[in-house]
């Protein structure tokens, strides 16, 4: 082995040296970054992957400032990302219109009556009453569109904050409660509407809590796939007025919907037809003012605030400049991604990914080849999934053609921002009655993310993540297949984990599995969820190993595989040490860099509640504790708080 002094490597400022490996590799892997970056009013988290987003930001904040706004062609997508930016940023005019930009609809909310209210959840924007509906490959058939209805309506998100008799969940409840009462008087209503108003808004959204398909179970494609005929849903739901809902969305040939969750359908149809119309429009007014919210003047922002506090512990407003960059970066994500694209990402890094992906692609397939637990017939069509991953790096191909979506600066910021989502919901259903576009990304490229997806098979990589820390093309390799190698793989595992397996190469979802080897798979899953449930993450607060198992299975088939894939690259060469560190140290702790971080305890239990991810430091010491070459690399042994017996560590890919 070779040693280099002088070669970039370990960012030893990361290290807290005070800190052995072997009793807490987290602490000593991200100590000296988590000193060096507290956390900020403005966070309730704040890691290297949040450092990411804001340098990010910092980026997207000059392109759009950039922009020759003033002399921009009226129609152009220069002056539609620059007006929408530049209304998020008229504290002004916003403050001067107050509740002015909603007061229109919610004047047809609470005057409409209930054989109409099906047309108005179908085009009321912000309204997000009772339950979603979109268009979706259908699993089955992952070439066709079909059309999907899913449980929603949920002020809060999750149904435990509406169910749960913790301190934590009453406090939250008592925030929202609060919340509505501040929305409901800044549009007007008197103090006894008010009251009722937030009365009937808990006792709906209690109701659909408690209908509601728990996060574990929506983990389970089965159980979240039940196509029901148009007939059938109007004959036993007949309330919901499911056929007048989509014919107002323009859609007068639908046969078929799939249900997602049966229980909470069953629900909304029971709440439209007992409510009276007063209960039904105090609820939908108080979710489309809730939507509204952060659009409107500073004291309806400040309330959303408030309630962000109790839920996430947060102490200040994001600033306002980044505020508003979020409005285009979001509604407007591939057009501002096309700018971002010119600019800052260079053709050079997207071959050097493209590299990255296949060597970790041979990676994968070894692991699969040399896998004990699995048979040769399943391997054999596992390897065809495999080969059949297509792979997205960068940005599309094709983009986005926004020219009929208009943005007019004489109207609200609100108005703008609802004509925006209706252009986002009509793109969403001009898909209705089409195949699939298999080209079509999920995520815009400026997004620091990644993703893969069961239906089409597919692995996307955006320009946005493609950055230091994650991606240094003139890094030490053991640097980058730590960080973005690992990413790499996890992204690949996934579709391989609980919910990917039960897809096949084509993306639809089927049996491709000998019954013996799902029943050996999901042996060793119960036994990484035992792993990840028996965690404490605050007080008597355990992680979720069921919710987050897909997860916890990417993480540690992206480390192995990426340490596999950066062995095969050394080739016979036993690789340097670098500033004291080896090459097998260094990719563990720059695997570990990727998750330092910061972060509010309120936050600790939202994520844990919400978040199908392990938190940052258990995505490290969690994980690490079934991989023997991390024992090897830093010596750790029987005794040792990070040690694990051979015989309790899980290895499935």
């Amino acid at each position: 082995m070779t040693y280099n002094n002088t070669k970039r490597g370990v960012d030893r400022a990361n290290l807290d040296p005070t800190v052995n490996p072997s009793d807490d590799f987290y602490d000593y892997a991200c100590g000296g970054w988590m000193k060096a970056n507290p956390l900020k009013p403005e966070f309730a988290r704040y890691g290297t992957f949040d450092e990411l987003r804001e340098n990010n930001r910092i980026q997207l904040r000059d392109l759009i400032t950039g922009l020759d706004t003033k002399n921009a062609v009226q129609g152009s997508v220069a002056q539609k990302i620059g007006d929408l930016y530049t209304m998020g940023l008229d504290s002004d005019r916003l403050n001067a219109e107050g509740a002015q930009p909603v007061m229109a609809d919610i004047l047809t909310i609470r005057t409409t009556s209930r054989t109409d209210l099906p047309a108005l959840l179908a085009t009321c924007i912000g309204t997000d009453a009772f339950f979603n509906t979109g268009v979706e490959a259908d699993m089955m058939d992952s070439d066709k569109n079909a059309m999907y209805w899913s449980q929603g309506g949920l002020g809060l998100g999750d149904r435990d904050y509406y169910l749960e008799d913790s301190d934590n969940a009453q406090s939250i409840r008592d925030a929202y409660r609060k919340f509505v009462m501040t929305l409901t008087g800044l549009a007007g209503y008197a103090e006894k509407d008010r009251k009722r108003i937030t009365d009937n808004v808990m006792k709906i959204e209690t109701a659909l809590a408690r209908a509601a398909m728990p996060r574990e179970e929506l983990r389970d494609p089965a159980a979240t796939y039940n196509p029901m005929s148009i007939e059938e849903i109007e004959k036993n739901f007949p309330n919901i007025g499911m056929r007048r809902y989509f014919a107002a969305q323009g859609i007068d040939d639908i046969t078929t919907v799939i249900i997602g969750q049966p229980k909470s359908l069953a629900e909304v149809d029971r709440l439209m037809a007992e409510l009276s119309e007063t209960e039904l429009h105090d609820y939908i007014t108080a979710g489309y003012l809730a939507s509204a919210a952060e659009y409107l003047s500073d004291d309806f922002v400040n309330a959303k605030f408030e309630l962000s506090k109790v839920v996430s512990g947060v102490e200040q407003p994001m600033p306002r400049w980044k505020r508003a960059l979020g409005v285009p970066n979001a509604l407007l994500g591939e057009a501002v991604g096309q700018l971002y694209v010119e600019k800052y990402f260079p053709l050079s890094a997207k071959e050097k990914m493209l590299d990255l992906v296949s060597n970790l692609k041979t990676a994968l397939g070894e692991h699969i080849d040399n896998l004990s637990w699995m048979s040769d017939t399943t391997k054999a069509r596992a390897r065809e999934k495999l080969e059949a991953f297509s792979v997205k790096i960068g940005y599309p191909d094709k983009w986005r053609d926004y020219s009929s979506l208009t943005i007019d600066i004489q109207k609200s910021y609100w108005d703008n921002i609802k004509s925006a989502i209706r252009y986002e919901i009509d793109y969403n259903l001009s898909d209705w009655g089409k195949p699939v576009d298999k080209s079509r990304w999920y995520m815009p490229p400026q997004i620091v993310n990644a993703y893969y997806s069961p239906l089409s098979n597919e692995i996307c990589f955006p320009a946005g993540i493609l950055q230091a820390p994650y991606f240094n093309p003139d890094a030490d390799a053991a640097e980058n297949y730590g960080a973005i190698g690992v990413v790499i793989g996890h992204e690949m595992t996934h579709g391989f984990d609980d919910q990917g397996s039960r897809f096949d190469k084509d993306g639809n979802f089927a049996d491709w599995w000998s019954a013996h080897d799902r029943e050996k798979f999901q042996s060793l899953t119960t036994g990484l969820v035992k792993q990840f449930d028996d965690i404490t993450v605050l007080g008597d607060t355990h992680a979720n190993g069921r919710f987050t198992l897909g997860e916890n299975i990417a993480d540690q088939g992206g480390i192995r595989i990426a340490y596999t894939a950066y062995h095969n690259s050394l080739k016979d060469s036993p690789g340097e040490i670098i500033d004291g560190f080896t090459p097998d140290q260094r990719f563990f702790l720059s695997y570990a860099n990727v998750w330092a971080g910061n972060i509010r305890d309120e936050e600790i239990l939202l994520r844990t509640k919400t978040d199908p991810h392990s938190l940052g430091r258990w995505r490290v010491n969690g994980t690490l504790r079934n991989i023997e070459p991390f024992f090897k690399a830093f010596d750790i042994k029987e005794g040792d708080a990070m040690y694990l017996p051979p015989e309790r560590r899980i290895i499935i890919w």
